[in-house]
């Protein structure tokens, strides 16, 4: 298998629209266990604009990020019409493609340790449905968290 790890987001009713609360996962993936974690003891994120203060390697500017407090992964999404995008997380040479729900309120997370150098391949398999298997592993194996979850 190439992905590892899977995190669900959502954007629960009293957040704002830019925080999501991880509502499943497979738990195992160290970065987000702790940068992820929230004054609560659960894990949530924040999924927006890229900061115009954001600082990039390479001469494309990402269209969304992730974030809590500091950068965690820069999200391109090249394709406006598939709920599909790629980027990896900072300090690591992981990968990760993220789903988005169609009203955005849900956003899932496959991360390929080891793979930051091949994300835009992962990207293309994906787009053409060659890793639907790996996906579905993940979601099936992921541990549900309590969906009302307080915000802070």
């Amino acid at each position: 298998m190439i992905f590892t790890d899977y995190y669900k987001g959502e954007n629960l009713p009293g957040n704002p629209k830019t925080r999501f609360d991880i509502t499943a996962s497979s738990g195992s993936y160290l970065p987000f266990e702790t940068k992820l974690k929230n004054k609560k003891g659960g894990l949530s994120f924040y999924f927006g604009d890229c900061p115009i203060y954001f600082r990039f390697a390479s001469k494309e500017r990402p269209d969304k990020a992730i974030t809590r407090g500091d950068n965690i992964s820069s999200v391109f999404i090249p394709d406006p019409a598939a709920p599909l995008g790629y980027g990896d997380v900072n300090h690591t040479q992981d990968a990760i493609l993220i789903f988005f729900s169609s009203d955005w309120k849900c956003i899932e997370i496959f991360i390929a340790r080891g793979q930051k150098n091949n994300r835009i391949n992962l990207y293309f398999l994906a787009c053409n449905q060659e890793l639907i298997d790996e996906f579905d592993l993940l979601r099936k194996d992921a541990k549900e968290f309590n969906r009302i979850i307080e915000s802070y």
